[in-house]
């Protein structure tokens, strides 16, 4: 038994790698819902040292983040610190241990960086096993978890009450045992962000950001934007991903003709952008938790993409719009109830997919 740390870094030599990160200056940095590590030790001890950006200081839509040790939330924090440790396990004897980091919040706010990883283990830390199957998923606020955690619907949002692990995409990842990664901002949609003033918010258009490690106000180390980074989608595969788009949409669209017809072209131009980084992949399309009015132009625009390059992996799938006896969370988000039927079906769905 050892009783002297040993520390690492957060590489893929010695940690499983979740969704879209970015190693720089020696920190493993998350923007993005959902982002992390996974790895697992036979020891005594472990500690986990985590990096804030300057948003960490300013008090406001800190990252929050979750610690899980052998499965069971250990830590559940906003990072409020330029740097904070965590012991995140400790026994007089050693043990198998696996510990996972998840940012709970979303991209936009803030992001942080996991500095160091310490254990007492004499043959130190190795990366998770891969799982069965590989999904990503692209979406919005519902994808995110917006609000899970406030479960009244006239609260509006907070990074303290998000958390991507009660959401939909989570769940049904962990149904299916699959590896994931996210691509997710509240308010985001293919056309226009979600709008009260019948004009479009162009600053809030997913397929903008789709090709970039993320899109913050937080910087890694206080100097790199992730909108500045292209990310390299060889470093996550996947077989099946979902596209989760158009709540935010129907905000501008409503029912004129027009304006949903444009949604449809839009998001078929997108799904020639999926599929070109992602060519061997099935494309899932669905909509409907909110509301589900522009569903007939998912359809369509997948319609469209076939007959135009005759792809015949792309679907769609309608979700069962959420029932006010299930409750609301934030801004009549979808409740741990309605996000937990959602990943049913779902998962359900997939499972029907992938098994063909």
């Amino acid at each position: 038994m050892t009783n002297l740390s040993q520390v690492f870094q957060a590489t893929e030599e010695y940690v499983k790698v979740i969704g879209r990160t970015h190693f720089y200056n020696g920190v493993r940095w998350l923007a993005l819902s959902g982002g992390g590590v996974e790895f697992s030790f036979y020891g005594t001890k472990a500690e986990i040292t985590l990096a804030g950006d300057s948003i960490a200081l300013s008090g406001n839509n800190q990252a929050r983040v979750g610690i899980f040790v052998n499965g069971e939330r250990v830590i559940d924090q906003q990072v409020k610190q330029q740097l904070t440790t965590y012991t995140v396990f400790a026994s007089d004897t050693e043990q198998q241990v696996t510990v996972k980091v998840i940012k709970l919040s979303e991209a936009a706010m803030s992001t942080l960086g996991i500095q160091e990883i310490a254990v007492q283990a004499a043959d130190g830390i190795k990366p998770a096993p891969s799982l069965a199957h590989a999904i990503e998923f692209i979406g919005d606020s519902i994808t995110c978890g917006y609000g899970v955690d406030d479960e009244y619907e006239l609260h509006s949002f907070s990074t303290a009450t998000e958390d991507v692990t009660k959401a939909y995409a989570y769940l049904a990842a962990e149904q299916l045992q699959a590896d994931y990664s996210m691509v997710s901002y509240s308010g985001y949609g293919i056309i226009t962000g979600y709008t009260e003033n019948d004009q479009k918010l162009l600053t809030h258009l997913l397929p903008e950001y789709y090709e970039k490690a993320g899109k913050s106000e937080g910087r890694f180390a206080d100097t790199l934007l992730p909108q500045e980074i292209s990310w390299d989608f060889s470093k996550f595969m996947p077989e099946l991903i979902v596209i989760n788009l158009g709540t935010n949409d129907d905000s501008y669209t409503k029912e004129d003709p027009a304006r949903q017809q444009e949604y449809a072209e839009a998001y078929a131009v997108f799904l020639g952008t999926v599929r070109r980084h992602n060519p061997q992949a099935q494309i899932l399309c669905t909509l409907g938790i909110m509301g589900g009015r522009l569903y007939p132009y998912v359809e369509q625009a997948v319609s469209r993409h076939i007959q135009e390059t005759g792809d015949s992996k792309v679907t769609s799938m309608r979700f069962d719009e959420q029932l006010a006896a299930d409750g609301y969370a934030a801004d009549f988000h979808p409740s741990q109830a309605t996000h937990r039927k959602a990943a049913g079906k779902l998962a359900a769905h997939i499972q029907e997919l992938i098994s063909k």
